[in-house]
């Protein structure tokens, strides 16, 4: 290891110990105080909440997201569990997990009608605002399990009253493969083991409810079936059916696992033969003659298989088709985004959410380029565990560039162990290459923002998003699994 390996090496331990903090922030922010002239709304977080963003702002430029997402909490509670793993967080961290539990499942039992008896519907809203406030009739539509289709809350666990995309489901099947994570933690099952189940449950029932209908995307922008919330649903009820058959629900296991099948034949026609890539969102049957098609490439693709966890077979990260699909994206961004044409020979591409963006500088994500070092560091444990790849049209030019090989040197089939274990060692050092381009557009102070502008690097959109510490925390902690299968091969 060289000296500027070693450099990043411990910027990256430095900047993981800050983001365990600034993360833990904003989880049961009881210290904190939103206030919401506009809607007449003062939000006080309560214990178990996680705010998407810390930052009091109100489209001042930056966005308001001071709410509590279902995908960004979870995401965010997953990488609590990777640092307590760790010890980057002390084991007492275990009452986040716990209070993330408890108030997750009082979200599952909210009930329009009740919130509206009670006097929490605004009599008096800005003009300004009016436009942007749901009804009467949508708050008392929200009953039995459309609490669950919400795509946010306030902090305080009240109902959020801006209209929003609706219904969403990734979030419901991320929170399923999050809290089945937390029994692996020791001290977790006995601390709140019965409220997690109970909350596992609701989930998964939702899931298996809606699983067939459309609902809005990763981003809350489009209506219809999606690569990224099928995958973690996929991923959400196959765990499921192997979790509950263990507790003794042998008929939800069995249910859970049926639907798990299915979903695998769906997400097989997100794939585009003719590009070679796996489409975010199939294009509609009868769409309507202005709708926009479906986007060619979007890294929301990427991220369904990241947060997946998915390491083996089929839409996972040995999956020929994904390995085309990341390349893609990442040609597409160094095209794209002027950061990415004068970047140094050791840093990987800053990538973006998919062509055209406009959200603010529709620039580079922190959260789009970490997810592909932790990809990278999923592809590196993999091959080093033994898991078969295969090269393929789709993934014969990605692999020969991680490779470094000519690609007609690469015969069709499964690679060689000894293939396979140059595959480790290269993927690994892609995923490093991925946080050296973090490392050069975190600033100083070492706080993350949503996104870094694609013309020079400086932060945007959101500050202090609280997602963006928590995928570093998770692809730091995907490189250490890495690190480890690869020792234990060579050893073994």
């Amino acid at each position: 290891m060289d000296n500027d390996d070693k450099g990043l090496l411990e910027w990256t331990m430095d900047q993981n110990r800050f983001c365990a903090t600034a993360m833990s922030r904003a989880v049961s922010a009881t210290n904190l105080v939103k206030h919401r002239p506009a809607l007449g709304q003062t939000i006080r977080p309560a214990l178990g909440s996680i705010v998407a963003s810390i930052e009091m702002a109100a489209y001042d430029p930056d966005p308001d997201y001071f709410f509590h997402w279902l995908r960004d909490s979870a995401l965010v509670a997953d990488a609590l569990r990777d640092a307590v793993e760790d010890g980057t967080l002390e084991p007492s961290a275990i009452e986040h997990l716990a209070n993330f539990v408890a108030f997750s499942l009082d979200l599952c039992r909210l009930d329009g009608p009740s919130f509206l008896r009670r006097g929490f519907y605004p009599e008096t809203v800005e003009l300004s605002f009016r436009q942007h406030l749901r009804s009467r009739e949508e708050i008392a539509e929200i009953t039995g399990d459309r609490a669950l289709g919400e795509t946010r809350y306030n902090a305080d666990g009240s109902v959020d009253l801006m209209k929003w995309a609706r219904p969403q489901s990734d979030g419901l099947a991320l929170r399923a493969l999050t809290v089945m994570r937390f029994f692996a933690l020791d001290g977790f099952r006995e601390r709140a083991g019965e409220a997690a189940s109970t909350l596992l449950r609701y989930d998964l029932d939702y899931t298996l409810s809606h699983w067939r209908e459309p609902c809005y995307d990763l981003w809350e922008e489009n209506l219809g079936f999606h690569y990224h919330t099928r995958l973690v649903q996929q991923a959400a009820l196959a765990a499921a059916a192997e979790f509950l058959a263990a507790e003794g629900d042998a008929e939800r296991a069995a249910a859970c696992a049926d639907a798990a099948c299915a979903l695998l034949a769906e997400l097989d026609a997100h794939f585009d033969a003719h590009d070679g890539v796996y489409r975010g969102r199939l294009p509609d049957a009868a769409p309507p003659p202005d709708a926009p098609p479906p986007r060619r490439l979007d890294i929301a693709v990427v991220l369904g298989v990241i947060h997946a966890g998915r390491r083996a077979g089929p839409h996972s990260v040995v999956d020929p088709r994904m390995l085309g699909t990341l390349a893609a994206l990442e040609h597409l961004f160094e095209q794209d985004y002027p950061i990415n044409w004068t970047r140094p020979a050791d840093c990987a591409p800053a990538l973006g959410r998919y062509a055209g963006d406009s959200y603010f500088t529709g620039g580079a994500y922190f959260f789009s380029t970490l997810g592909a070092a932790q990809f990278c560091f999923l592809l590196a444990q993999a091959a080093a565990q033994g898991e078969a790849v295969v090269v393929t049209e789709e993934s014969r030019e990605s692999l020969a560039k991680l490779l470094r090989t000519p690609t007609e040197s690469l015969p069709s089939g499964a690679l060689a162990p000894l293939l396979r274990e140059r595959l480790a060692e290269a993927a690994l050092r892609r995923g490093d290459m991925y946080l050296a381009m973090v490392r050069r557009h975190t600033p100083a102070s070492r706080e993350m923002a949503e996104q870094f502008s694609r013309y020079d690097g400086a932060p945007t959109s959101s500050r202090n998003l609280t997602w963006s510490y928590a995928c570093f925390i998770s692809a730091v902690a995907a490189r250490r699994r890495a690190a480890l299968a690869m020792e234990e091969a060579r050893v073994g």
